[in-house]
């Protein structure tokens, strides 16, 4: 039996805190650029009002760990937090295995001779990797409710769903998705090169693309690799993106995340469902035709849809019909992937021309909305059109709905505009008065059939919608 001794667990945290000899010293991705989240994300880890451990969910690599380094730097050079008062560690990291949070804790204390009432900021990253870890943090929270807990994990949902079991009022929950287009242009340097604000005559601020060409080939480099930070900045990883995003983060999911989560014990059919759903990302399936297509029984189906929403990996969005009905049995509904760049890592990267641009286009605009609080998003479709994105309010009437293209065809062939005028007509009570269509070029308004239609190109409204919903983000 492997026994591993107290001075080298201690050499371990050592070696993960070296601000501990120097405050001075680096701090890994101290220098990266930062999300549009971090200011409110640190805004949380220094609120002392409520007793509440931070909880950071989000896929794996879209920059928990750095945003976490980056609040460690805020915190020693900006906030005068002593150096010695903030302990960071990893429950990846196999040394660890097996010590419970509590005695990783009283080892910190007892090696910096802190005092219950010192201030310490305490990191658990990937803590779902400890069996029963709210159980283990809320007491931690409760025992020591001087101190600051933060935690990182990666199956989102399954996280929120345990933290909201066993932590109520103890966790507050915090969410980073993968990058939105808006972050993305800003990572490379080219937002303000591509985006022009302007104010309308009520002082409103909209966007124009500067070069709908450049901003296009962007907008296709975001689909193929842009929702990971690392691989933005990293030629390597975009050039290998098999190795970097399906290895590492989508087989990591599949192969460990979610089987050890839920005791999973046929990983080959999880494997294979998710190759089918991430095919087909922004289409229209079926439990039977999945269940056909993959090989796995359609009970089984539905508990995988809901482990591989729990990993934030994939959003199922539910069908209505042209009435805005729900439908009382969901047999059809549609599945998008989180992050479009999943695609391109299993199925090879896309071009301008490819016949799956207009799945992907939907499908990272739909990825922008995981950056609001908005969660009632629907698909309308009924025996002679749909719909492609439907708002329901609190009352479920619809606010507004859009139509996603990547072609400019509409705006000159009306024919393909039928259904939007179908639509309203059934649904008279629509507040937004204005029809959204995306295009691939196209930046213009035209009247048919008494609406007006107001076209804009997919990658300028992706930015758009990006930049909106994470103004409040910031603060």
């Amino acid at each position: 039996m492997l026994v591993i001794s107290e001075k080298e667990v201690i050499d371990r945290l050592n070696f993960d805190n070296p601000w501990w000899e120097d405050k001075h010293t680096s701090i890994s991705y101290s220098n990266n650029p930062r999300r549009k989240y971090f200011s409110s994300f640190y805004y949380t880890v220094l609120d002392r009002s409520i007793n509440r451990a931070v909880v950071l969910m989000g896929p794996r690599r879209v920059g928990k760990t750095v945003m976490v380094m980056q609040s460690i730097y805020e915190l020693i050079n900006h906030e005068g937090i002593n150096n010695k008062n903030i302990l960071f560690l990893s429950l990846e990291t196999p040394i660890y295995t097996g010590i419970s949070l509590e005695k990783l804790l009283n080892m910190f204390i007892k090696l910096h001779e802190h005092k219950r009432k010192s201030e310490l900021f305490i990191y658990f990253d990937e803590i779902q990797y400890l069996k029963n870890w709210e159980v283990h943090l809320k007491s931690l929270v409760d025992s020591y409710p001087e101190y600051k807990f933060i935690v990182t994990g990666s199956a989102a949902a399954a996280l929120r769903l345990k933290s909201n079991e066993s932590g109520a009022g103890r966790f507050s929950d915090y969410i980073l998705p993968p990058l939105t287009f808006a972050e993305y242009l800003a990572f490379i340097g080219r937002e303000n090169e591509l985006i022009e604000p302007l104010r309308d005559d009520k002082n409103k601020v909209f966007f124009k693309a500067k070069n709908i060409e450049e901003l296009n080939k962007e907008f296709i480099n975001y689909l193929n690799y842009g929702g990971y930070p690392e691989a933005v900045f990293s030629s390597t990883i975009r050039g290998n993106q098999a190795q970097y995003i399906k290895s590492d983060i989508i087989d990591k999911v599949l192969l460990r995340d979610l089987p050890s989560l839920y005791g999973i014990n046929d990983i080959q059919e999880l494997n294979r469902l998710f190759t089918t759903l991430a095919y087909n990302t922004g289409q229209e399936v079926s439990l039977d035709g999945l269940s056909k297509d993959s090989g796995v029984a359609k009970n089984t189906i539905k508990r995988y849809l809901e482990y591989l929403e729990a990993a934030f990996l994939i959003k199922q969005v539910e069908r209505i019909d042209n009435n805005c009905k729900r439908f009382k049995r969901a047999t059809f509904f549609k599945i998008y992937l989180t992050n479009p760049s999943m695609r391109s890592a299993l199925f090879g990267q896309i071009d301008d021309e490819s016949p799956h641009m207009g799945a992907l286009t939907e499908t990272a605009i739909f990825s922008q909305w995981q950056h609001s609080d908005l969660a009632s998003l629907y698909y309308a479709r009924w025996d002679k059109g749909e719909i492609d994105i439907v708002y329901l309010n609190s009352l479920q009437k619809p606010s507004w709905f859009i139509e996603v293209k990547w072609t400019d065809r509409p705006f000159t062939d009306h024919k393909e505009l039928n259904n939007c005028i179908e639509f309203r007509k059934k649904n008279p009570d629509i507040t937004v008065k204005r029809t959204f269509v995306t295009s691939k070029t196209i930046d213009d308004q035209l009247e048919y059939r008494g609406d007006t239609f107001e076209f804009k190109p997919a990658s300028l409204y992706a930015y758009t919608l990006g930049f909106n919903l994470l103004q409040h983000k910031e603060i």
